[in-house]
């Protein structure tokens, strides 16, 4: 596995890239601008990226590899823990976000996840059960017939099919819908998800799209134990511990 490693702190960039090594060759870069000169180069398997660079944001460079069409997997690993960040990250393309500290066995575990996700499809096909999601054509398919659904409606599922196993708090929904421009409240993502999950079941899926209570939604294999599936959430800070127990409800 060839890695790219963007940290402008010297010491964290030590720290994480002696972390690394234990999975694959690390390049590393101290700007934005040499990461992005990087990438034009040669091939990555993932880039790690953290947001604090000393010329551009690490934002700014999630946004020119995909306008350029670059798909390489991008974890953010970053000091800022506020949902409004990661849901920014995320929104602009990012696969994954882990704040510092983190634990080593945590990250390795989610970069090859990463990994195998992307490598176990091609860059625009996702397919969990019998739902097909092309991201190129914006086309979902359920038993090769084409589940008609709404630009918002298909962004959600997007969204969570991308991220299958992760619980997604509202408010990353919300600003993957409205990128933080004119949001309505944080209801209108319960009533886009029941419309959802409707047109899933008249289309033969049911039970896909678990409601973690108190938390977000998150989207696993049909018949898959939503409990065992969800094991990552990308939440607001603020929320009491014990909801993390929470029964996951599947209605």
């Amino acid at each position: 596995m060839r890695i790219l490693l963007v940290e402008h702190d010297v010491i964290a960039a030590r720290g994480t890239a002696h972390a690394l090594k234990a999975i694959g060759v690390i390049d590393q870069a101290n700007t934005g601008e040499d990461a992005l000169e990087r990438v034009r180069h040669h091939d990555y398997d993932i880039i790690i990226l953290a947001l604090l660079l000393p010329d551009i944001e690490g934002f700014e460079v999630i946004r020119r590899l995909r306008a350029a069409r670059n798909d390489t997997p991008i974890l953010i690993l970053s000091d800022l823990n506020q949902v409004a960040t990661k849901a920014k990250g995320l929104s602009l393309g990012a696969d994954d976000f882990i704040t510092k500290p983190f634990d080593r066995a945590e990250l390795l575990a989610r970069i090859q996840a990463i990994v195998r996700r992307n490598k176990g499809h091609d860059q625009f096909s996702y397919e969990i059960g019998p739902l097909r999601l092309n991201k190129h054509n914006r086309e979902v398919m359920i038993e090769n017939r084409t589940v008609p659904l709404t630009g918002k409606e298909y962004d959600i599922l997007e969204a969570l099919v991308v991220r299958k196993g992760v619980v997604l708090a509202k408010e990353v929904l919300l600003n993957q819908l409205y990128g933080g421009r004119d949001e309505p409240e944080m209801k209108i993502i319960d009533v886009f998800v029941c419309k959802l999950r409707k047109k899933l079941a008249e289309a033969g899926v049911h039970n896909m799209i678990s409601t973690a209570w108190g938390r977000g939604y998150a989207i696993h294999e049909p018949d898959a134990a939503p409990h065992d599936e969800l094991s990552r959430t990308l939440m607001p800070q603020g929320i009491p511990a014990w909801l993390e127990s929470d029964r996951l409800s599947a209605d």
